[in-house]
């Protein structure tokens, strides 16, 4: 209900949207020509027309408003696809998906082998009476084939049987077609009623009839099931035709090979010998029936299915369109979703998830996604606080005396300042795999930006640098960040050290890039300008090349975070045990779609909030972009 609620809220403020911005454009008016990038500002009304269209074909293509509005149809369809999946057997032999009968396929199969063994035959080391006896059988191979397409060679009895076949399906569709079939009602309808509902459980979809419609399709599926069996078991293997292979298979049993030409030249005898042996075995098969023979049972599966879709009904127009992209399969235990029902979750499902996985005792593989653990201060501060400082204190580190205590003095003391050892106050500190992710690409862009900044403007300024670091930079900035992924990790180990470098090495590469062109690209008339008035060289830089370089600066830390997310997540998914890419990994080995489907909306809302913030940074520090 909810899920329905809000498919026809977005849909509503699709059209809203759209309304109101076709209106605007004929009442707004405005001073800015084209090009003006004020133009661009505003505009919240496409923002939600874009999330709007977003959210519906998501719910649309993932089935979830199909599941809202018609939450007992694919039960229905369940037991349609169980009818369709008995009726299979009978269906494959004949033209109703396929372009030919299935007898015309084996045939044309059949021939084709035995002309490219006749050709095999004439390039092999036969004396010419071996190789007219062995020209002989494949022509009576030919010949045995072509008499069981022939209806005069058709034992009656096996035509009797076709026609059995026939009437039965006939029967089954004329009683689909009665409003009462099936005349007793469903003995197991409690039980089916008391099944999960859709989408409930790891069973996606529940198996037992919970309609009348249902019951009707599940018990005609059950009769199909019979009339395929007894079709499969037919053969086309009259008396005449029966004669016919035990001549032929005395005929190539009773062939004797020459081994006195050597092993290789037998081999090739053997082989080929072997090959019309096989030709022979698919012949005695008897699946190959005269195509005159088989139309009546063609014209009942063809009545069966117009029977079908007619009995349907509207179910049938909710699968077209409401379950868009896909169809509902039947197994023999279960059925399930195919397309984009099955590959596109639905969002009520992932966010499901979510919440499951949000919750802090829950999380994933024991870890939440994001919240917050106590721990002391020290612990937490320990970090920025080198071990070695203690060893620069005079004197040894305690031991423990004859009695078994263990001794303390300031050296101690010292050590176990540096390393948090020590009793402090709690406070909360986020954990969790989205914090582990923001952390590291953080680290990895600070150090970027840190180093590849200065770096760049000293490029931009420097003809010594920039001939210098140039080849450098440009040795490895096009290498995929994939690429160094192994040998970084191999060096590092799964710990965060060689994650938060390789991100460095992407941050660092952009920036560098950034800066040189912010650098190179300042107008020459304020550096002279500059001069001028009597501005010094560290002048220059802050007040003139460092705010022309800001622009591009910014823009490309905008670059470098989308950047550093798709390498983490690499990264993550080839070594680590926390994050996001981690969870992803894992889900990916469980084909879990629901969570890798939460991963990379969590990644792309997690970009969005990084570019989000890049863009209010730069509109407070670079206002005058734009305008000069």
């Amino acid at each position: 209900m909810i899920v329905g609620t809000l498919f026809i809220i977005l849909i509503c403020l699709l059209i809203g949207s759209i309304i109101y911005g076709r209106r605007l454009v004929r009442t707004e008016v405005t001073d800015a020509v084209f090009g003006n990038p004020t133009r661009a500002l505003g505009g919240w009304h496409w923002i939600v027309a874009g999330v709007s269209s977003i959210l519906i074909i998501w719910l649309y293509f993932s089935w979830d408003a199909g599941r809202a509005f018609f939450p007992k149809s694919a039960n229905e369809l369940c037991q349609v696809a169980k009818l369709n999946r008995t009726a299979n057997p009978i269906r494959s032999a004949f033209p109703l998906e396929d372009r030919l009968l299935r007898s015309t396929l084996l045939l044309e199969r059949d021939y084709g082998q035995m002309d490219a063994l006749e050709s095999k035959l004439a390039n092999t080391n036969f004396n010419e009476t071996d190789r007219a006896e062995l020209q002989s059988v494949i022509s009576e191979m030919r010949a045995t084939l072509a008499a069981q397409a022939d209806p005069k060679l058709m034992d009656p009895g096996t035509a009797g049987r076709l026609d059995e076949i026939a009437t039965r399906i006939n029967d089954l569709a004329k009683n689909i077609a009665d409003d009462n079939y099936p005349s007793t009602p469903d003995p197991d309808r409690e039980k089916a009623l008391a099944q999960p509902a859709w989408g409930e459980t790891s069973t996606e979809i529940p198996p037992m009839p919970m309609t009348d419609l249902g019951y009707k399709f599940s018990k005609a599926a059950e009769v199909m099931d019979g009339i395929s069996k007894d079709f499969s078991k037919i053969r086309n293997n009259g008396e005449n035709i029966t004669a016919k292979l035990e001549a032929l298979q005395a005929r190539y049993k009773g062939f004797k090979i020459d081994e006195s030409d050597g092993e290789e030249i037998t081999a090739q005898r053997k082989e080929l010998l072997k090959q019309v042996e096989k030709i022979y075995r698919r012949i005695d098969d008897g699946k190959i029936f005269p195509s005159a023979m088989t139309q009546k049972v063609e014209d009942a599966l063809i009545n069966l299915d117009d029977v079908k879709k007619s009995e349907q009904g509207m179910l049938r127009y909710i699968d077209i369109f409401a379950l868009p992209g896909g169809d509902i399969l039947a197994g023999n235990r279960a059925c399930s979703e195919q397309g984009s029902g099955r590959w596109l979750p639905k969002p009520s499902d992932t966010l499901q998830t979510f919440v499951k996985m949000a919750h802090p005792d829950e999380g994933y593989k024991g870890i939440p996604l994001l919240w917050y653990k106590m721990k002391p201060v020290g612990e937490v501060f320990e970090i920025l606080i080198p071990d070695w400082i203690a060893n620069l204190v005079p004197g040894e580190y305690p031991r423990h005396d004859d009695a078994g205590n263990v001794l303390t003095n300031f050296k101690n003391k010292v050590y176990n300042f540096a390393t948090g050892n020590y009793e402090s106050m709690m406070i909360p500190v986020p954990i969790g795999h989205i914090w582990d992710s923001m952390m590291r690409v953080l680290a990895g862009l600070f150090f970027g930006i840190i180093l590849g900044v200065p770096l760049g403007l000293y490029m931009g300024l420097s003809r010594f640098a920039k001939g210098f670091f140039d080849p450098l930079i440009e040795l490895y900035r096009p290498i995929p960040p994939l690429a160094w992924a192994p040998l970084i990790l191999t060096i590092f180990g799964i710990q965060d050290d060689g994650k938060i470098f390789l991100l460095f090495m992407v941050a660092f590469a952009i920036m560098v890039i950034s800066a040189r062109t912010g650098a190179t690209g300042t107008q020459l008339s304020k550096i002279h300008a500059a001069h001028s008035l009597g501005a010094s060289k560290f002048q220059i830089i802050r007040k003139v090349i460092l705010p022309n370089s800001l622009p591009e600066i910014l823009t490309g830390i905008r670059i470098a975070i989308g950047v550093c997310w798709g390498t983490l997540v690499a990264a993550e998914m080839l070594a680590g045990t926390t994050g996001i890419g981690f969870v992803e990994n894992v889900a990916r080995k469980q084909s879990d779609y629901e969570i890798i489907w939460m991963t990379i909306l969590l990644l792309g809302l997690l970009g969005l909030l990084f570019d989000l913030i890049m863009r209010f940074i730069i509109h407070r520090t670079i206002p005058w972009r734009g305008k000069g």
